[in-house]
């Protein structure tokens, strides 16, 4: 298993942002492991840890890792740590709720590009 020795990196939270420290957490995981930053199976670091590199509450931590979690984008494993999942483990999920979104689009007569401008128009929505 991978253990990540970058992250953080360089990266801080801004505690002047109007973003919650957790959140500017989470988004940066997200986004370094969208761009290959962070591959499937890095170790994070523990929570304690973290906390102590950001200068942060471990709970600000422990919160971004629970709804990192929740997302699928990383899986608490014991004593293993906190790893980065693979894709498909990812977007499991989400791919289980396309298919049902693309059933019943399909059953109530809706077309492909109808179903993708729902879609598109609710994934905007904030």
């Amino acid at each position: 298993m991978n253990t990540g020795p970058d992250f953080p990196g360089t990266w801080k939270p801004n505690p002047g942002s109007t973003v919650a420290l957790f959140e500017q957490l989470r988004l940066q995981v997200i986004h370094q492991v969208d761009n290959g930053t962070l591959p499937p199976g890095a170790r994070l670091p523990a929570v304690r840890a973290l906390a102590g590199l950001l200068d942060v509450a471990p709970h600000t931590v422990a919160r971004a890792y629970k709804e990192l979690e929740a997302a699928g984008v990383v899986a608490t494993r014991g004593r293993n740590g906190t790893v980065v999942c693979a894709p498909d483990e990812r977007l499991g999920g989400l791919s289980a709720a396309a298919a049902a979104y693309a059933r019943t689009a399909k059953a109530q007569g809706a077309t492909f590009a109808e179903a993708v401008k729902l879609l598109a128009a609710a994934y905007d929505v904030p």
